[in-house]
């Protein structure tokens, strides 16, 4: 009878501790619940700032009211369609925001090494690169097919600091959920993913994940 006292005992400790650990694998977050990345937000709820919330440039209201239906906005870039990846649906862009002098963009954390979560090699010289150089990422309508290869933006975040980073690589924002993409979803059409140096660079904390920032042609 004592040994299984124990065993109970041990097995309901063993449930309650596993049951607080952050970030489970495959835990969906909703309105204002923790997230690190895209993928742990549910339906078409965004990281921000650490926090599932609503994504101001496609205009829902699931977290604020108003029956999430999209905010039309004219001239705005339109999805292309939508990629399966298990039960989640990605929107797919084949388009980005206009460039301006200061475009509004998310900054995101790619790791653009070997075995790093970038997936292959960058798509600008097929090579992989070292996280403690300033380099980006930029999504399928800012990539444009390649015309910003090697060219140098500037980051500027809402802390005043500023980064020349080169563009190395596309942030696929049609494909993704395979082994090229490292099984990650397709991204979102305003992202400006920089590696590490980047983001320390602008003096920002890595664990938010994403964080808007500016950019425009150095």
């Amino acid at each position: 009878m004592a040994n299984t006292l124990l065993f109970v005992c041990l097995s309901l400790t063993i449930t309650s501790a596993f049951s607080f650990l952050p970030f489970a694998a495959h835990a969906i977050s909703s309105c204002n619940g923790a997230c690190r990345t895209l993928n742990d937000c549910a339906g078409q709820l965004i990281c921000i700032n650490g926090k599932c919330n609503d994504d101001p440039d496609v205009g829902t209201h699931l977290c604020s009211g108003g029956g999430g239906q999209p905010i039309p906005s004219n001239g705005a870039c339109q999805s292309s369609g939508n990629l399966m990846c298990g039960d989640q649906s990605h929107k797919q862009y084949k388009c980005s925001p206009p460039v301006t002098p200061s475009t509004r963009a998310r900054l995101t954390l790619n790791d653009f090494s070997r075995g790093g979560d970038g997936g292959g090699a960058s798509e600008c010289d097929g090579q992989y690169h070292n996280n403690s150089s300033p380099i980006v990422a930029l999504s399928t309508g800012w990539y444009n097919h390649g015309s910003r290869c090697g060219k140098i933006i500037r980051i500027t975040a809402n802390n005043g600091r500023s980064v020349n980073a080169k563009v190395v690589d596309e942030c696929d924002s049609v494909n993704g959920c395979d082994k090229e993409h490292a099984n990650q979803p397709p991204c979102r059409n305003n992202i400006v993913d920089g590696s590490s140096a980047v983001w320390d660079a602008l003096g920002l904390n890595k664990d938010l994940g994403i964080v808007y920032v500016t950019w425009s042609m150095a």
